[in-house]
């Protein structure tokens, strides 16, 4: 038996934000709490949808007490926030951080066993559905409005954790292509290869089979195509990165991902490294680790990245150039092609440690070593 979890309702295109304020009344809702971080509020990106709160005649609390890499203190804070406010749902603004802060506080709201956080990393036992979440998306990449899963960062400890619950799904996914255009190069570079990390990674993980197989592989098609121009800025190719990382979400959420994530999340949680840009940097090598064990689907994802001739090649032509062709795209967007300057040598035992304890590693279709994610991290040195 197989189980595929999506969100209930979604709204996809320019001006798809307008859709908020009557998704708050149709549902009965009195007062929202809005998660955003600073930097959306700084640059009047989270005013687009609160202007529209404030048109409607909807009360709202500002939540803006969340980093890059949300941390059990922004949590804990959220929590408290929420419960003082009085407010009855949550409007989440961003990328990754906000919505994964927006989730785990949601939980606790409606689970509060679950206070202390740490508790709720790998599959929670929660009971209860969180608190209903609207997620408005502002990057390309994180898929975070239509998955199951968020990533908190144990400070403390210099770890990122994985929490995977069906209870935390938004019950509202907004991807509005005209809250992401203010989102610079470098930016929509690293969300974006985040999300072609997201596809290829679900396409070829354990768990893939025929229903998420056609999510991730149309995502890699669209991603591709959309790509570069949507870093040049151009309309055309925002709108597709869109929903290129939101199909890819619908995917991945159901079947999990891969050893990429899981040195990802380490490198996040040592050196404060961007999720998407380390995802991008390691994405190639990850690949070509892990070509040998993933049958013909290298084939598929050739093509879907644009390989031409692809039909007359052998298995080791088409594996290599579906490697090539995503190494191509990672230093067309501007992605650095080593981990030179991030990691430390002093590091790699604990950074491969904790890479092979985070709950994506085993999804990997080839099992993994400790020893071999220390040696996948220094050939990028």
């Amino acid at each position: 038996m197989k189980k595929f979890v999506l969100n209930e309702t979604s709204y996809h295109g320019a001006g798809a934000i307008n859709a908020v304020p009557d998704e708050i009344k149709s549902r009965g809702f009195k007062k929202a709490f809005v998660a955003t971080d600073p930097d959306l509020v700084k640059f009047g990106i989270s005013k687009k949808v609160t202007d529209l709160l404030e048109k409607a005649g909807i009360p709202y609390t500002l939540f803006t007490d969340i980093k890059a890499n949300p941390t059990i203190e922004n949590v804990q804070n959220g929590v408290k926030t929420f419960k003082e406010c009085g407010a009855d749902c949550i409007i989440a603004i961003g990328g990754g951080s906000s919505m994964d802060t927006a989730k785990a506080i949601g939980i606790i709201i409606t689970n509060p066993e679950f206070e202390d956080v740490r508790s709720l990393e790998g599959v929670a036992p929660t009971k209860n559905p969180c608190v209903p979440i609207i997620a408005v998306a502002t990057t390309a990449g994180t898929a975070a409005e239509v998955t199951i899963n968020y990533v908190i960062t144990d400070v403390e400890k210099k770890r990122k954790f994985v929490c995977v619950d069906v209870h935390d799904i938004p019950v509202v996914a907004v991807v509005d292509p005209d809250m992401m255009n203010t989102m610079p190069a470098a930016l929509t570079a690293a969300t974006g290869m985040d999300a072609l990390t997201h596809a290829i990674e679900g396409y070829i993980t354990k768990g893939a089979w025929e229903l998420s197989d056609m999510f991730h592989i149309k995502a890699i098609e669209i991603i591709a195509r959309s790509l570069r121009a949507a870093v040049k800025n151009d309309a055309d190719g925002r709108e597709g990165m869109a929903l290129g990382q939101y199909v890819a979400g619908m995917g991945f959420s159901n079947v999990g991902l891969g050893v990429d994530h899981s040195m990802a999340h380490t490198l996040s949680a040592y050196y404060d490294t961007p999720h998407g840009k380390a995802c991008a940097i390691l994405l190639p090598t990850v690949m070509a680790y892990n070509a040998e064990y993933t049958g013909t689907k290298y084939r598929d994802i050739a093509i879907a990245m644009g390989v031409e001739g692809v039909d007359k090649m052998t298995q080791e032509e088409y594996r290599a150039a579906a490697v090539n062709a995503v190494k191509q795209l990672a230093e067309d967007v501007g992605i650095p092609t080593t981990l030179k300057g991030i990691v430390k040598e002093e590091d790699i035992d604990e950074l491969a440690e904790s890479a092979y304890a985070d709950a994506c590693r085993p999804g990997n279709p080839r099992e993994t070593s400790v020893e071999e994610i220390k040696a996948l991290y220094r050939s990028l040195m």
